[in-house]
This record gives C-alpha cells, sequence and structure tokens, in this order.
C-alpha cells in the first residue's frame, strides 16, 4: 500500500506538472485567441471587453491559479471559439475517438498474441519466414497511408462502406461498428506487426533458457512448457512495449479521423490549434498526458504481478 500511495503521489505531481507546461507554453505562443475569435476587422475595445470577459486580463499566476482550481472540480472552463463548456465539447468528441482507440486494442491484442506464439512456436519455418516478411511490410506503412489504402480499396472499390459518412453508435450499433472497424484497422495493422515480432523475439529467448531444457528433460509437452513456463517470462518484456502502444493508440489515433471524417478529438484538437482554442487545447493535451502516466503505473504494477523479483527492488 505504500508503494502504490508513492506511485499515486507521483502520477499526480507529473499531471501537475505537465497541466503547468501546457498552460504556460500556450501563453507564450505568438496570436491573440480573442482576436482569432472576432477577425481581424475588431476595435481594441472590442478585444479588450472580451478579453476580460473570459479572465485574459489577469497575470498568468492568476488565471493558471483559477484554471486549476475549477479544473479539479472538472470545470476546464469555455470554449473561445464554440462558446460551450470544454468539458462537454471534449467529451462529445472523445467518445468516438476513445470507441476506436478500444476496437484498435482488441484487434491488436486478438491478433497479435496468438500471431506472436504461432511465428515463434514455428521458429525458422515456413510460416514463420512469412510472418515476419508480412510484418516488415505492414510496420514500413504510416497509418495514415493505410487508412487512405483502406478508404480506396474497400470503400471506393469494393463498397464495403462510405468513407467519411460516420454512424453514431446511438443511430444504429452495427452500423457504427460495421464503419469503425476500417479506422480501427488501419490504426491496428501496424502495431499489430510490431507486438508480433516483439513477442516472437521475447519467445524465442525464453524457449532457448536452461528452466525451458529441464522441462523437457521432466517429460513435458511443448504446449505445456509455452503456455504454464515460457509465455508469463515471455510477456514481461512485452506489457511495457503493450502499454506504449495502447497510451498512442487511445491518444493517437487523431491522425486517422480525419482520413476517415470521423468527429473524434483529433478533428477537435486540429480545428482548436488553429483558432487558438486554448481552453480545449489544454484539456485534450492533459487527456493524452493521463492516459501515459496512468498506463505506466499499471504496468508497473503488472511487472510486481509477473515477476516477484521487482518488489525486492521497489
Amino acid at each position: 500500500m505504500k508503494w502504490i500511495g508513492k506511485k499515486l503521489a507521483a502520477m499526480a505531481v507529473t499531471l501537475l506538472l505537465v497541466s503547468i507546461f501546457t498552460f504556460f507554453a500556450f501563453e507564450v505562443i505568438a496570436g491573440n485567441s480573442m482576436v482569432s475569435k472576432m477577425g481581424m476587422d475588431a476595435s481594441k475595445e472590442q478585444i479588450a471587453a472580451l478579453e476580460e470577459e473570459y479572465g485574459l486580463n489577469k497575470s498568468m499566476p492568476e488565471r493558471y491559479g483559477d484554471w486549476i482550481a475549477h479544473a479539479v472540480q472538472g470545470d476546464f472552463g469555455i470554449s473561445y471559439q464554440y462558446n460551450l463548456p470544454v468539458t462537454e465539447l471534449v467529451s462529445e468528441r472523445m467518445q468516438v475517438t476513445v470507441g476506436l482507440g478500444l476496437m484498435a486494442i482488441v484487434l491488436i491484442l486478438v491478433i497479435s498474441i496468438p500471431l506472436g506464439l504461432f511465428a515463434a512456436r514455428h521458429e525458422g519455418r515456413f510460416w514463420d519466414n512469412v510472418i515476419i516478411t508480412v510484418n516488415q511490410v505492414f510496420m514500413s506503412v504510416p497509418h495514415f497511408f493505410l487508412g487512405m489504402l483502406i478508404c480506396l480499396i474497400f470503400g471506393m472499390i469494393l463498397h464495403w462502406f462510405i468513407p467519411g459518412a460516420y454512424v453514431p453508435i446511438s443511430e444504429s450499433v452495427t452500423g457504427y461498428l460495421g464503419y469503425m472497424i476500417f479506422p480501427a484497422a488501419a490504426i491496428a495493422i501496424p502495431k499489430i506487426s510490431m507486438v508480433v515480432k516483439f513477442l516472437r523475439t521475447s519467445v524465442v529467448r525464453q524457449m532457448k533458457m536452461d528452466y525451458v531444457r529441464t522441462a523437457r528433460g521432466k517429460g513435458s509437452s511443448e504446449r505445456r512448457i509455452l503456455y504454464h513456463h515460457v509465455l508469463k517470462n515471455a510477456l514481461i518484456p512485452v506489457i511495457t512495449f503493450l502499454a506504449m502502444i495502447i497510451a498512442e493508440v487511445l491518444a493517437g489515433s487523431f491522425v486517422i479521423e480525419p482520413v476517415f471524417g470521423l468527429p473524434g478529438l483529433g478533428r477537435l484538437l486540429v480545428a482548436s490549434i488553429s483558432t487558438r482554442d486554448y481552453p480545449v487545447v489544454q484539456v485534450i493535451v492533459l487527456y493524452i498526458a493521463t492516459l501515459v502516466v496512468v498506463l505506466n503505473g499499471i504496468v508497473d504494477i503488472l511487472y510486481q504481478v509477473f515477476d516477484p523479483r521487482v518488489k525486492e527492488t521497489v
């Protein structure tokens, strides 16, 4: 419990530092948010009145103090461009981004782990070489380009879906899943290749350890050795890699969203940066940072579950 308390405290401090850095970084960027909101024809008096309305006439420390005091209560202010609460605006778009990320993560886990184990069990054979070759190809393809290929092949040629015709889950669950599977695949395929390669390498390395030869000498089957002895040890280095991928998928699907016309955080982030809608940008950046910090904390806990030796060094 003491270790968990320290970990939670460290996570809280990290998020606080991220919020400070994000807030002050946007304050020193050139440009005026109120000019972007009202246009170049606005008078100085109109801009000054709007700055006072949003509290922008205060000093930076005062504005940050007000922001953090409201943020801990779940109030992240009002969007400059949309005149809506940032929490409401972001939460509506977050449903699309998180749904896309979760679907991609399911594809990654369901496909990569069995495929990585299959490749390891057939090391040096035909199917192992095929998987390695295909992995190299897909790891070299950027997400957005793969998304464009999927839109071209499955959307415009095969007509399996209509690119840009996103269907909300509230309207149709089947329509939502039928559309989201394509952008999720565009995100997942390169990551699947990475996990397969990483897991295969880890399993092959473990299969050459002394404890595996001992288990074979005792008459254990290869399947039992793989799933009861090797897999647990092989997953230790893979856990960190998976956590990084999950964080990237949940927070980094922004590039894919414009390709498929998804109304997620990606489109909102790009629009908010271009219009200097900093309250919205700050929340999205904090969302990304929270994902990374929380997932790293979960990884540390899982390390102790899979490798009790870690407890001795904590």
